[in-house]
């Protein structure tokens, strides 16, 4: 459900409200109680419920099982070939 921004021009309160895309828009200040509360232009914000993949995979806790690479030594990694090796015969570089 998208959170919007909203912020009274009366009296300055502003707030955060969970709202449906399809619920009207709030007029009424909780603060002041006049009828000057608009929504304000921003980035929408949104609360992800439930199982899904970003619960499991970008938590970071509990549930989801991430596969780490072990770690490696420079002792195990292979020497790396040299630049010139991809290099034409007439390049710059030699």
């Amino acid at each position: 459900m998208p959170i919007y921004a909203y912020r009274c021009s009366a009296c300055g309160y502003q707030n955060d409200h969970m709202q449906k895309m399809s619920d009207p828009l709030l007029t009424e200040c909780p603060s002041c109680h006049a009828a000057a509360y608009e929504k304000q232009v921003t980035a929408a914000g949104f609360q992800l419920k439930g199982t899904g993949w970003y619960a499991t995979d970008f938590k970071g806790g509990s549930g989801g099982t991430s596969v780490t690479a072990p770690a490696s030594t420079a002792a195990e990694k292979p020497a790396a070939e040299p630049a010139a090796a991809a290099c034409s015969p007439g390049c710059a570089c030699h």
